[in-house]
């Protein structure tokens, strides 16, 4: 009996027949980027596909973006889950915190822009996904859209306005040193044409003692109303369905800072919470939040 239930296990975790896993390669500013296209064994012009951005400082082979891919295969789901190039050529892994930082929010929106275009000419039915941080940069993609270049969007765990003011708040105590002095150099250095001037800085995102340019601490530390997820998607015009964990410590607001978009939104944006799940979604999470998407592209095609 033990063997058969081993056969049985095996048997479910399997992909289906046909089923297939590809490793595409683009070429955006200069920079080669990577993805993974997991397609169902009845991958057509029909099939949904979704495009996957990771959170900050990941990259597509997390598992949170394989588990729900994997997951949505099994739904006849094709998905498309890119890696961010951060500045680098051929990034694979997470960033390195030991490596220099170059790099601004906006590089991602074009990243992203371009594995849509992609995905555009392998389904006539494509959707963005983000994860994290991921969610925020997909929803400026798609404000900074005259017409919706996709079908719908999945927001799992959006970064939200109060996240970024904690993370800014919480530099000195984290770091040591107040984060005001060092933007305020970085913030002169990009007026005067000199972004790309090097700073040691007593950390930058989840790194301690980085190595940044001027750049790329004022984006992600500077004043930008684009950090604000909801107010994003409040000027999007498509179906957006934001996901939230009960248990996510990381970014424990994505409820609060959705609901009334979502109840004045006459169902354009959805707002759904899963029990129990944590910032990650692991394990049999990451079905459940292929159930949710399934039925939301269902109720979007």
């Amino acid at each position: 009996m033990r063997w058969l239930m081993g056969l049985v296990i095996l048997l479910v975790l399997a992909p289906p027949a046909g089923a297939a896993e590809q490793e595409l390669e683009l070429s955006v500013g200069g920079r080669t980027t990577l993805a993974t296209l997991r397609t169902p064994a009845s991958m057509g012009p029909d099939t949904p596909l979704v495009v996957m951005t990771h959170g900050t400082l990941a990259h597509k082979d997390m598992e949170v973006v394989q588990g729900v891919a994997k997951a949505l295969e099994q739904r006849g789901i094709a998905s498309l889950a890119h890696t961010l190039s951060l500045g680098l050529d051929r990034r694979k892994g997470m960033y390195e915190c030991g490596a220099r930082h170059d790099y601004v929010v906006d590089d991602a929106v074009v990243e992203i822009g371009a594995w849509v275009a992609r995905a555009r000419g392998m389904s006539r039915l494509v959707f963005a996904f983000g994860h994290s941080r991921g969610s925020n940069q997909v929803a400026r993609y798609l404000a900074a859209s005259e017409t919706p270049p996709v079908a719908g969007a999945v927001l799992l765990a959006p970064l939200t306005a109060r996240a970024e003011a904690d993370l800014r708040a919480s530099y000195a105590k984290t770091y040591g040193k107040p984060l005001e002095p060092f933007l305020e150099l970085a913030t002169k250095a990009v007026a005067a044409g000199r972004g790309g001037e090097w700073m040691d800085v007593p950390g930058f995102i989840y790194c301690r003692n980085a190595v940044v340019t001027a750049r790329a601490l004022a984006s992600f530390y500077g004043p930008d109303a684009g950090q604000d997820t909801a107010a994003l998607v409040a000027r999007v015009n498509l179906p957006v369905l934001v996901l939230a964990a009960t248990k996510d410590t990381v970014v424990p607001d994505v409820a609060a800072a959705f609901a009334s978009l979502a109840g004045a939104s006459r169902g354009r944006v959805q707002l759904d919470k899963i029990e129990d799940a944590d910032h990650f979604f692991r394990d049999l999470f990451a079905e459940d939040v292929a159930d949710r998407i399934a039925e939301f592209i269902k109720q979007t095609r």
